[in-house]
């Protein structure tokens, strides 16, 4: 067996913690965690620990929350673990080339997408968003660049018609958990052939935003439903019913039906038994299939049920998207 290698682990959210999980599971030895300061959380804004921290204490180790990775004595203190190298997963905090050179190994990253697709800050998302085939993890060396470093192995994983951005975000960390003890045991045996990016299919993941999660029924059902799905389950995506929001959580491109009446982008068409229909596109030429929404102040529902629960204010006629409008 090829000698086991001394990590310093870097990362924050539940993302990450899969990753660490995997690493303490490994031959590995995890020596320190790196993860952001804790946060205000919750209705009470109480302080409180992140995932990877929470793990991390779990099995005793040391654990340390710079506010910079910039200054002389942080840099000298990570230094002195004499790491062979440093594992960085959704940490939050720049790495300063001082940083990246400390390990003897370097510093190697788990990025959730098939790079140099999707470089950024919010790649599950925006894989779902664009309409993307396949998604997956990738093991980088990681540079001064943003998502820029060579690729050391890479992992693919199918999305679906259905997928959520929540079932991906599930799916890519236990992928990447895999990946990461995979590549460091190759990396501690015989090394890893490292592959530079390619220079074209670049594409960058913006950070995601609420703002951005109102729907627009004038776009294309096939975006609006990718929409829904990649923003489930946050940010969320919702339009106006009457002077309410509506959330939308699950949805699929609908079927135009000869007895539609002409209507304009946004209006509720005749249901089905299990969806809200929509009339979407340009002129409400195309329809939106709702299966999953959210009422203010309750829980998500299907369709059918949210029929049933509220059926006068979603009737036939009424133009979603209209603030403190009634109906047409």
């Amino acid at each position: 067996m090829s000698r086991p290698l001394r990590i310093i682990f870097a990362g924050t959210p539940d993302f990450a913690a899969a990753s660490l999980a995997a690493l303490l599971q490994s031959q590995h030895q995890v020596i320190a965690v790196y993860t952001q300061p804790d946060r205000p959380a919750g209705r009470g804004r109480k302080l409180t620990a992140s995932p990877v921290k929470s793990l991390a204490i779990e099995h005793g180790l040391p654990v340390l929350q710079p506010e910079t990775l910039k200054s002389a004595e942080v840099q000298g203190e990570l230094a002195a673990f004499e790491a062979d190298l440093m594992v960085v997963v959704a940490y939050g905090l720049i790495l300063p080339q001082a940083v990246l050179d400390t390990p003897r190994l370097g510093c190697l990253n788990v990025h959730a997408s098939l790079l140099p697709r999707w470089r950024g800050a919010a790649p599950i998302q925006r894989a779902i968003e664009a309409g993307d085939s396949e998604s997956g993890v990738t093991i980088m060396q990681m540079d001064a660049g943003l998502d820029t470093g060579d690729m050391l192995l890479v992992k693919r994983t199918p999305i679906t018609a259905t997928t959520t951005g929540g079932e991906l975000h599930d799916t890519l960390a236990q992928l990447g958990g895999e990946a990461i003890v995979e590549a460091l045991d190759v990396l501690a045996g015989k090394g890893l052939a490292a592959t530079p990016q390619p220079e074209e299919g670049v594409t960058y993941a913006a950070k995601l935003s609420k703002a951005e999660a109102e729907l627009d029924f004038s776009r294309p059902a096939a975006e609006l439903a990718a929409k829904v799905r990649a923003f489930n389950p946050w940010p969320v995506t919702w339009c106006h019913l009457g002077s309410e929001r509506l959330r939308l959580l699950m949805a699929e491109v609908g079927i135009a039906r000869d007895d539609d009446p002409a209507s304009v982008s946004g209006t509720l068409l005749a249901p089905d038994s299990d969806a809200l229909r929509i009339a979407c596109g340009q002129q409400g030429s195309e329809v939106l299939r709702v299966t999953q929404a959210q009422l203010p102040g309750g829980k998500p529902l299907a369709a059918r049920d949210l029929l049933n629960a509220r059926h006068e204010r979603l009737h036939p006629g009424h133009v979603l998207g209209q603030a403190n409008e009634e109906s047409v």
